[in-house]
């Protein structure tokens, strides 16, 4: 019985040191803003409502826009699908806000598939490996960068982040400290399923208004 106890507080603490570690690097990752140069910058979708970005896509595609500007990247991918009812699909929404204001169509590609990060960021691949590219700076919120850094790599896609620090979800502390819990979680079931966080109650659907 004294072996069993141990055996059962060893698999508790370790459990509890891999959740742990898990948390501080999404937190440390959601720090980083990595400019470098790349192919493209790809804007990660969220809600938008008859074709126009909610607060959190669009404080996403300003960051987007002030990168292209700077001349991280040449072109801009603007991804994300639709939820069934809408007309239009968040990359759509977030092509036609990027035009409004000022960039070029031509550097504006239209990702119109996926609805969540894994579905979106393979769907990216493709597009971006079709046109004999390689790199991206993604561009999500702070939180969300560990997990789709480390999707985007096994996709294919050589990729780092570049955060957005506005937006509702950088507001409040007490976000803060929800977001990185449950971008803990998802990360956590990724690694252990290759599959998307849905399969633990999680709404990993990047259409959300999260």
């Amino acid at each position: 019985m004294r072996f069993v106890r141990r055996l059962v507080l060893g698999v508790l603490l370790i459990g509890a040191l891999v959740v742990a570690g898990t948390g501080v690097r999404v937190w440390q990752v959601a720090r980083v803003d990595d400019r470098s140069p790349a192919d493209v910058v790809v804007v990660l979708g969220a809600a938008q409502y008859d074709g126009k970005p909610s607060k959190i896509l669009e404080a996403r595609l300003r960051h987007a826009m002030t990168l292209y500007q700077d001349g991280v990247a040449g072109h801009i991918v603007t991804a994300g699908g639709r939820q069934a009812g809408d007309n239009y699909t968040e990359a759509d929404a977030g092509g036609r806000w990027l035009t409004a204001q000022g960039v070029p169509r031509d550097r504006v590609i239209e990702v119109d598939e996926g609805t969540d990060t894994l579905g979106t960021l393979r769907a990216v691949a493709d597009a971006v490996k079709a046109r004999g590219w390689r790199t991206a700076v993604i561009v999500s919120d702070p939180w969300h960068s560990q997990r789709a850094r480390t999707m985007a790599a096994d996709v294919g896609l050589d990729a780092w982040t570049s955060p957005t620090h506005s937006g509702p979800i950088v507001q409040t502390r007490g976000t803060q400290l929800r977001y990185i819990a449950r971008e803990t979680a998802a990360l956590l079931y990724y690694r252990l399923t290759r599959a998307t966080a849905e399969g633990i109650g999680i709404n990993e659907d990047v259409t959300a208004d999260k």
